[in-house]
């Protein structure tokens, strides 16, 4: 029996609040989602299954005082861009082409960045997948998403969330309340509530760190509260992404020598690569001779990583099925590391990108699994 994916998340809900959209009863029914006059679903920027309960005394609401908590799987890549646009389409990376943190664009044949978006056209013509919200408004039915004004009308909000009303509101407790807010008014079926900082701090600090756990605690005061308040009727739904792991500076505990492999000091990496997209947890190389370059990168990494080439990696089904606009974005070859390593490149990542501490992207439980809880007004 397949995990419960994040996927079916928004798409059951809406499926739950409305009995619109054939697929989301069905994922509604498959998540377990009882009907209610109103779903709000909260995602949490980069809160894995295994970080939350490997620090569960630091959210007592998220771990345990909800009425149910499941595992769930995020999509391949684990990471945000392809991961929001599951949550908001339902469809896998290869239907969206949401395939990394950064791809080839085949227009150009020079990288573009799917969360800023630089190099890339038009978000709506790269992901034409319809989002969950532009269905539900399409059948009539009013959805709302809560988040900071910059997210508003952005690239990759217009790729993989289009469609919902949009409130801004700053700060996480200022989401809460507006949410809440939202919640009262009649004709809201779902509204969705994005937080990042939890991310943000595992990158540069660590989510092993007191800084880690401390806002993981504010983060669970606020929904415990949101809990509380929530509007007879209603129903909330808290998930993430994807999980995260920290990367040494120097060496790897896993494996020995270098945590931080660079392709570029590596002959056997770099050869025959024109080049390097995707994030250190999971790389796309560009390369005409592909399955030279993935023979070389096997014998270099060794179990340090799984690298398959585009062919190999779409008929493992990494990706879903492949959209044939999509499948040149795909790298030629693409490595997903393993353990305690990463991949970078120092000719084409700034040192700060390179010196993150938290990462994440690849195939591996700690990343891909993910929490879905459920608490019932």
């Amino acid at each position: 029996m397949s995990r419960p994916a994040l996927g079916d998340v928004l798409l059951g809900a809406a499926g739950a609040a409305t009995g619109l959209l054939p697929d989301g009863v069905a994922a509604a029914g498959r998540l377990g989602l009882p009907a209610a006059r109103a779903y709000c679903v909260v995602l949490v920027d980069g809160l894995g299954w295994a970080n939350l309960h490997a620090r569960a005394d630091a959210a007592p609401f998220l771990s345990g005082g909800m009425d149910r908590l499941v595992r769930a799987e995020s999509a391949i890549p684990s990471t945000t861009a392809a991961n929001l646009a599951y949550l908001g389409t339902g469809a896998l990376p290869g239907r969206t082409g949401m395939l990394g943190y950064s791809v080839r664009n085949p227009a150009t044949g020079r990288g573009m960045n799917l969360v800023s978006w630089a190099g890339g056209p038009d978000p709506r013509r790269w992901q034409r997948v319809p989002t969950v919200f532009e269905r539900l408004d399409a059948d009539g039915a009013v959805s709302v998403s809560v988040g900071p004004w910059k997210f508003e009308g952005s690239p990759l909000t217009t790729a993989a969330l289009r469609g919902a009303e949009y409130e801004a509101a700053e700060t996480l407790a200022d989401r809460v309340d507006r949410t809440l807010e939202v919640l009262r008014e009649p004709d809201v079926s779902l509204v969705y509530l994005y937080w990042s900082e939890i991310d943000a701090i595992g990158h540069s600090l660590g989510w092993g760190g007191r800084e880690w756990s401390a806002e993981l605690g504010r983060v669970d005061a606020e929904l415990a509260r949101l809990a509380a308040s929530l509007p007879a009727g209603t129903a909330l739904v808290v998930t993430a992404d994807h999980g995260m792991v920290d990367i040494p500076l120097g060496s790897s505990e896993v494996f020995g020598g270098p945590a931080r492999i660079d392709i570029s000091a590596r002959a056997a990496l770099w050869q025959g690569v024109e080049l390097v997209a995707g994030e250190p947890r999971f790389v796309h190389a560009y390369a005409a001779d592909a399955a030279g370059v993935a023979s070389r990168w096997r014998g270099e990494l060794g179990d340090r990583a799984t690298v398959l080439t585009r062919a190999e990696a779409i008929a493992a089904g990494w990706f879903g099925e492949v959209d044939p606009r999509h499948e040149p974005a795909l790298g030629d070859v693409i490595a997903a590391a393993h353990g305690d390593v990463c991949l970078v490149d120092s000719r084409s990542q700034s040192e700060a990108s390179r010196s993150l501490v938290g990462m994440h992207g690849s195939i591996g439980e700690q990343e891909r699994g993910i929490p879905v809880g459920l608490t019932l007004a």
